[in-house]
């Protein structure tokens, strides 16, 4: 008789459906994020400027090569210089002759002292003239020094290590003292933003950024919020690990946490969607009833994506997530 009791017991209990997987709602912290559109850009833009005006004769570099601080990388000629210099060896070669001159005079008034023919206040007049040779051969001298460092001055070179962004000139152009003669990028490359000035108060250096590249998600931080305000927006840069700068003012989609509020969210694999209406099922005392639900944004809770629940459902619901 027990064995007999015990067989439709079982029986019983097998024929009962089993208990579904339940999720008790509860409130939970969740962040909005605002979409705005990123530009890749370099830390510092400093133009490479011509010193020495003239005709550029060779530039050795191109949009996109990278450069370290001080490399050559434009030549710029000034004819007149070479003639500055000639002009200058001439007037050397005039007062080295009469300073060989002078200095044989100079000798011959001291013989001439000894031999009391001539008088001292000669000798006096002949080393004052030497010595005023003297002194223009070392002006001429340095005034060709000078002349020298303005043609030396003709060779371009990068203010700062970085990438060539862009180069105006082209071989055989003339150019002018302080003009630009290439841009250099340099200081690494960062994300700037433009942020609308109501969000300022919102930004916190850094905080996590969001940000959607060509091989997908990527996340950085907010290094840094810039105090001046232009246009009504808030210049920000966002520092991203391995960011491809390849092509620098390219655009990319961030999202900025704009703050954070409560929030109902269920497992996506709990809503099902039938003619146009999304339900969610609950369980009720020892029922299962399916409850209309309008449904808000995806949110990732603990590495689970979750999508938020914004009628239809409160605080408290068990929300079945799995199948009976």
């Amino acid at each position: 008789m027990r064995a007999l009791m015990l067989t439709a017991l079982l029986a019983f209990a097998a024929a009962l459906p089993a208990r579904a997987d339940t999720l008790v709602l509860a409130p939970q912290v969740v962040t909005d994020w605002k979409a705005v559109s990123g530009r890749i850009e370099a830390r510092d833009t400093i133009p490479a400027r011509a010193r020495l005006g003239g005709t550029l004769i060779e530039v050795t570099v191109t949009e996109g090569d990278t450069v370290q601080a001080g490399q050559p990388i434009a030549e710029i000629e000034d004819q007149k210089l070479g003639f500055q210099i000639g002009a200058i060896d001439a007037q050397l070669q005039a007062l080295r002759a009469q300073q060989e001159n002078a200095q044989a005079e100079l000798t011959r008034g001291e013989e001439l002292l000894a031999r009391g023919v001539s008088t001292a206040q000669r000798l006096d007049a002949l080393r004052t003239q030497l010595d005023v040779l003297t002194g223009q051969i070392a002006a001429q001298q340095a005034e060709r020094q000078m002349v020298e460092q303005q043609g030396a001055e003709g060779t371009v070179l990068a203010p700062v290590s970085g990438r060539v962004l862009a180069v105006p000139q082209t071989r055989g152009a003339v150019v002018m003292a302080g003009e630009e003669v290439a841009t250099i990028g340099g200081g690494g490359f960062f994300l700037r933003l433009a942020v609308p000035e109501r969000h300022a108060a919102l930004l916190a250096e850094g905080a996590a950024i969001g940000i959607e590249t060509a091989t997908g998600p990527a996340e950085g931080n907010l290094v840094k919020v810039y105090p001046q305000i232009e246009n009504g927006r808030v210049i920000a840069d966002v520092d991203v690990p391995g960011l491809d700068a390849a092509f620098v003012e390219a655009r990319v989609l961030v999202r900025l946490p704009m703050g954070n509020r409560e929030a109902l969210l269920v497992p996506e694999g709990a809503v099902s969607t039938r003619s146009g209406l999304d339900f969610v099922r609950v369980a009720v005392g020892e029922d299962i009833v399916e409850r209309t639900v309008v449904l808000g944004g995806a949110h990732q809770l603990d590495g689970a994506d979750m999508v938020e629940v914004l009628t239809g459902l409160a605080a408290g619901d068990a929300v079945v997530t799995g199948d009976e």
